[in-house]
């Protein structure tokens, strides 16, 4: 397998990715996957990995930074506007149909985490997209609606929204409106906010586990008002009959909103999950991430093969 540094457009935004090519590859064409990371994360980090794992199953692979975000461009940095994250993944499909290993007619999108609800809104939209699957998948406006764990109460957002329109202001008399951290300094303090899940994050992207300096530190405030009226599954019914498979951690809190996605898809659907997994295990334990890998090769294969 071989990985390339690309860049492609996205909006008039410069977007940096990885283009993993498997070894095998020949004179192609091949199927190829669009690898999308979750929030606050970079394409060094467990997109990354599922991307070089999928192209040793011999599919070309695009891991990518979300725009405002990683080495990709766009100000302010650290924005989620969940708009662009959406045209980053057409993008991003756009840029392989342009690429000579690439069968245009195969292309299937992969997202991790936030980029789960991100690819599944793409995929609704951009009937190029042969099939979809999900690894961890949320709806990141939904976390930041109603927690992880769906059970929030509603004052913490509001809380939000009220420090976001300060931030508006601000901008509007010339100053800084600062950022929102997005952890805290210390595990316990994470876990205290976020309980398990959060500890879990911390352990993932503050320690040498995961952590990458140009992972996200901390989020432009315009990103929560766009977060607010945002819903990843509102287009989940026009991915139609296309293949859709969503793999969650048996002990993820978040994986209500995986049965919710599963309930809307009205084709070919499947909630497969991990024994033993929690939603940030499948991002790099070894003994969740092969038998993940070995469910979207499976299902790729099929929902990508050449039809003549």
């Amino acid at each position: 397998m071989s990985r390339t540094n690309v860049s492609f457009d996205s909006a008039g935004i410069r977007i940096a990715a990885h283009l993993h090519v498997p070894a095998q590859a020949g004179p192609g064409p091949w199927p190829a996957l669009v690898v999308g990371h979750p929030g606050t994360g970079v394409k060094e980090q467990t997109s990354g990995t599922y991307a070089g794992l999928m192209a040793e199953r011999g599919f070309v692979t695009l891991a990518f930074d979300a725009a405002h975000q990683g080495e990709s461009g766009g100000l302010p940095r650290g924005l989620e506007d969940p708009a662009q994250r959406v045209e980053d993944f057409k993008a991003a499909v756009s840029y392989l149909t342009t690429r000579d290993e690439v069968d245009p007619e195969r292309i299937g999108l992969l997202g991790i985490c936030a980029s789960g609800g991100y690819s599944l809104s793409a995929a609704g939209a951009d009937r190029r997209v042969r099939a979809v699957a999900t690894v961890s998948g949320v709806d990141i406006a939904r976390q930041f609606r109603l927690g992880a764990d769906g059970t929030q109460d509603p004052a913490v957002f509001r809380s939000l929204l009220d420090a976001a329109a300060q931030a508006r202001g601000a901008v509007a008399r010339g100053e800084d409106p600062g950022v929102m951290t997005v952890f805290p300094q210390t595990a316990e303090e994470a876990g205290a906010l976020g309980g398990a899940h959060g500890a879990e994050g911390f352990d993932y992207y503050r320690t040498p586990r995961g952590g990458h300096e140009r992972s996200a530190r901390f989020l432009a405030w315009q990103s929560i008002d766009k977060l607010a009226v945002f819903d990843a599954f509102h287009a989940v019914p026009l991915i139609g009959d296309r293949p859709l498979l969503q793999i969650i951690g048996e002990r993820a809190v978040t994986s209500w909103m995986a049965v919710e996605v599963h309930q809307r898809a009205t084709g070919p659907k499947e909630l497969h999950r991990i024994g033993g997994a929690s939603h940030v295990d499948l991002y790099d334990r070894k003994e969740h991430v092969d038998p993940a890998v070995d469910k979207l090769t499976g299902f790729f294969t099929a929902g990508l093969r050449a039809t003549s």
